[in-house]
């Protein structure tokens, strides 16, 4: 026999005497403990005090009803498994269901027969021991794994098909800050993956979590961020995987046969800080890279571009003044503005600053503003980022950025745009700017020397040109005087010139005729040196003999009004090259200069071949804009021959 103090009783509820005794008869055959209670109300006083084994429950009573009764039995936790059979006369189908629903596990109908309710009795208590027994042994299990569960360092969650909680180890706790009762039955997504790492919200069907859950395939992830119960996150890498029963494993119905889940996660924290740190090291070095490419490219194209005014040459008085006035600045960081007709060697002035200062070693970044498209000035002065407008396929480093150390020369400094002059007046008074489509500061130490042929204070009253920008340009200002002021240097820039020719020409050239240097002497120059150097590469691609011959042609015909006049004059350098007082004097016929104007643009275009635009074309050889040169010819009427 079993011994009754080791079991929990049964419990039988009926309002009449007979049926009481007569079922306590029937089960002790079972040698279960007996209670007896003749009310809801008596029932429910007895399994506060003592939790059964087994409940026999009448529904019809006095009172509180069978089926009140065991609803509020269902509200202690403690008899949610405790198996209650209905005993009633009420043999109607509704009655039954509802009392199933309510949480019986099965209902006899009376008149009842002793067998049956021995059996049905037998069957439910022997039901009740398996699970319990079966409880015991998963609690025995669970025991056993947390000692394993424990030393392991990664967080481990079990959750339900829903995504909700149902077991946490210690680590997970300590990674998320909350306790394992404050975990359990909370689902993974409200809790831990409501939003991502910038506050967004987090759709959780775009969780590989839920994902999981829903198809029973793995699931790994290392790009989340897990929030903690102090309202931070935390860069997670976690893997999750199904857990299918064996029979679904069998028939391949997993979908069907979720347990729910597994889930290991970590706090990668710390590599992603150390993979970032990282990257910024690598992308530095790239950029570093580009920059150092940038500077060879740049450095590289200046050689092969490189003017022919690196040295200057000259002996007279306004020159050597004019040297005298950048030995002393370019020992300064000052900002120098460099004044002068085109063609008078402004380029080789800021050359010769640069060469001269303690930046020398660093390069000389040199910028025509004028060749510059307007809407790409910003972007080549201070450079963009990727996709900052169409067309930024990548990131480009500015050329002050490029100039960071050394010296940036701004020719044709009043050809910028107004936005463009904004930002050049904060690197000059900050030395800082931002690459278009950013907002990231960069800090450079750069030297500013511009240059321009006009006259920028008057283009600051005329409202085209900053007032405080040209007050920043022009802190040290030096004026270069045009190649009519110093004609005793004409001597010698031609016979450099000359020597550079018969270099590059391969021909024997020892000196230029008495005359045709008479003839150089004598003319205005109103493109200055630039003009010069050009008439001695035509005269010496023409000449034929030792000595150069400079035909008269290739000079305009301010020769003959210089004659004249015993002296040339200062007048107005225009887009022709010809003097503008030759051009209204009393004592030239105007259809005669124009005539002469032609035949000298014909004279160059063969020399080009018909080249207008590009380096060696027409244009640069008359220092013309090439849309000039085309109005001009159109003008003209210079059609190039079939």
């Amino acid at each position: 026999m079993s011994d009754q103090h080791s079991l929990d009783p049964i419990l039988i509820v009926d309002d009449n005497p007979t049926n009481l005794q007569v079922l306590m008869q029937t089960l002790e055959e079972l040698e279960y403990p007996i209670l007896l209670a003749n009310s809801g109300e008596e029932a429910l006083e007895t399994v506060e005090n003592q939790t059964p084994a087994l409940v026999l429950l009448d529904i019809m009573m006095p009172g509180i009803d069978g089926y009140e009764t065991l609803e509020t039995i269902r509200l202690n936790s403690k008899l949610d498994d405790v198996p209650v059979i209905f005993l009633s006369a009420l043999d109607d189908l509704d009655y039954k269901v509802k009392g199933l629903s309510l949480g019986a596990v099965d209902y006899i109908t009376k008149p009842f027969q002793i067998g049956e309710v021995l059996a049905r009795v037998d069957t439910h208590l022997t039901i009740s021991n398996l699970k319990k027994e079966l409880a015991e042994r998963n609690r025995q299990l669970a025991s056993t794994n947390e000692y394993i569960l424990e030393a392991v360092a990664e967080g481990i969650y079990g959750l339900d098909e829903n995504g909700n909680i149902t077991f946490a180890n210690p680590a997970a706790c300590q990674l998320t800050g909350y306790t394992n009762d404050e975990l359990l039955g909370q689902s993974i997504f409200d809790l831990h993956f409501f939003a991502h790492w910038d506050g967004t919200p987090y759709n959780r069907e775009q969780n590989p979590i839920y994902k999981t859950l829903k198809d029973c395939n793995p699931s790994s992830n290392d790009r989340d961020v897990m929030w903690r119960k102090s309202g931070d996150h935390f860069a997670v890498e976690y893997s999750c995987s199904a857990c299918v029963t064996a029979d679904a494993k069998k028939t391949g119905l997993s979908k069907t046969g979720l347990n729910g889940a597994v889930m290991a996660f970590q706090d990668i924290t710390q590599r992603k800080r150390q993979e970032n740190t990282l990257r910024q090291a690598l992308s530095e070095v790239e950029l570093l890279k580009e920059k150092l490419q940038a500077e060879n490219t740049y450095l590289q194209d200046q050689i092969r571009t490189e003017g022919h005014f690196q040295d200057i040459v000259g002996q007279s008085v306004p020159l050597l003044e004019l040297l005298e006035k950048v030995k002393q600045v370019a020992s300064t960081n000052s900002t120098v503005l460099i004044q002068g007709e085109s063609g008078t060697g402004k380029e080789a002035i800021a050359r010769a600053i640069h060469d001269n200062s303690a930046r020398s070693s660093r390069p000389l970044i040199k910028i025509n503003c004028g060749a510059i498209s307007p809407n790409l000035i910003e972007s080549e002065l201070f450079g963009h980022e990727k996709g900052a407008f169409t067309g930024a396929l990548k990131q480009r480093t500015g050329y002050f950025e490029l100039a960071d150390g050394g010296t940036i020369f701004l020719d044709e400094v009043g050809e910028l745009p107004a936005e463009a002059q904004v930002k050049l007046l904060r690197v000059l008074q900050e030395q800082e700017f931002s690459r278009v489509g950013s907002e990231e500061t960069i800090r450079v130490d750069v030297r500013v020397t511009a240059a321009t042929n006009k006259q920028l204070q008057s283009m600051v009253e005329q409202g085209l040109f900053r007032m405080d920008l040209f007050y920043r340009l022009n802190v040290f200002p030096l004026q270069i005087p045009p190649l009519r002021e110093r004609r005793e240097d004409i001597p010698l820039l031609a016979n450099y010139f000359l020597k550079e020719q018969e270099t590059e020409l391969g021909k024997t050239l020892s000196s230029i005729t008495p005359d045709s240097m008479q003839l150089l002497l004598e003319y205005h120059w109103p493109g200055n040196i630039r003009e010069l150097q050009n008439v001695i590469e035509r005269s010496a691609i023409l000449n034929q003999g030792d000595q150069l011959v400079i035909n008269q042609t290739l000079i305009s015909s301010e020769t003959a009004i210089n004659s004249q006049a015993g002296e040339s004059r200062p007048g107005d350098t225009g887009d022709s090259g010809i003097d503008a007082d030759a051009a209204s004097g009393d004592n030239f016929d105007n259809t005669r200069l124009i005539d002469i104007e032609k035949q000298h643009i014909i004279k160059v275009l063969e020399m080009t071949s018909w080249t207008i635009a590009g380096k060696g074309g027409a244009a640069d050889k008359l220092d013309l804009p090439a849309s000039t040169l085309r109005s001009k010819m159109k003008k003209l009427g210079i059609i190039r021959p079939k």
